[in-house]
């Protein structure tokens, strides 16, 4: 399954990495915007969206890349390991 992660803290961003690799995911992190993004974010099963740090126009980028590939959409408004282990459980095994 493949993941990606728009937000979040910057420092936690191999630690999310991590955390999906328990999960058997391959994981995309985006912490800030980048040129290309659109590009960037290709085809993902599942989008995760830290809300509470990442800019409006991540997020409308994120939501119109997603509903493209009609990919599965996560909000979570805290960017914790914890959040994104409870919301992984939803969608994958641990190992």
């Amino acid at each position: 399954m493949s993941v990606v992660i728009i937000g979040g803290n910057e420092r936690m961003a191999c630690q999310y990495k991590d955390i999906c690799k328990q999960y058997h995911c391959k994981a995309k992190v985006f912490t800030k915007l980048k040129s290309g993004l659109r590009e960037q974010i290709g085809n993902p099963d599942l989008v995760i969206l830290f809300t509470s740090t990442v800019s409006h126009k991540m997020v409308r980028c994120a939501l119109a890349e997603a509903d493209k590939c009609n990919s599965a959409v996560e909000r979570s408004h805290t960017s914790s390991a914890t959040a994104l282990k409870g919301i992984l459980s939803n969608y994958c095994d641990p190992s």
